[in-house]
């Protein structure tokens, strides 16, 4: 039973009654009886409102968590384009960058922190002597 029914209720009871309306104790029972009627609108208003913006909110969370999901992709460097990224440390300045596989393909870049020149190698082939090794002594 809602607070409405419930004051409907104590209503029909007062009137069942069948009180002297022109005494001052059943004047104070019916202002009474009104307080609680406006109370329970109020409050079915309040409850009506709460659940619209607990839907809007969850709406509101459902959506973050895709840009979420979007910005902060966990696929290992690679974003939903199959693009390639990789992570590069300046050794001067020592601040991660992430670049394209675009830009480590031009082989070379300048820091956009410090403005040291960073050069990159993607030979897979091993190091320059001509080995295997990807941790070559050879120079």
């Amino acid at each position: 039973m809602t607070n409405k029914e419930k004051v409907s209720y104590i209503r029909g009871l007062a009137e069942g009654l069948e009180l002297d309306e022109s005494k001052k104790e059943v004047k104070v029972i019916n202002a009474i009886i009104d307080l609680l009627d406006d109370m329970a609108l109020s409050i079915a208003e309040m409850q009506e409102s709460f659940d619209d913006m607990t839907d809007q909110l969850d709406a509101v969370d459902e959506d973050l968590g895709a840009l979420e999901d979007d910005f902060y992709s966990d696929d290992d460097d690679e974003d939903d384009d199959g693009e390639c990224y990789y992570e590069v440390t300046c050794p001067n300045c020592h601040e991660t960058i992430c670049l394209s596989e675009d830009i480590v393909e031009d082989g070379q870049m300048d820091c956009p922190n410090c403005g040291e020149s960073l050069e990159f190698d993607l030979d897979e082939d091993g190091c320059e002597c001509g080995c295997d090794s990807d941790y070559c002594d050879h120079e």
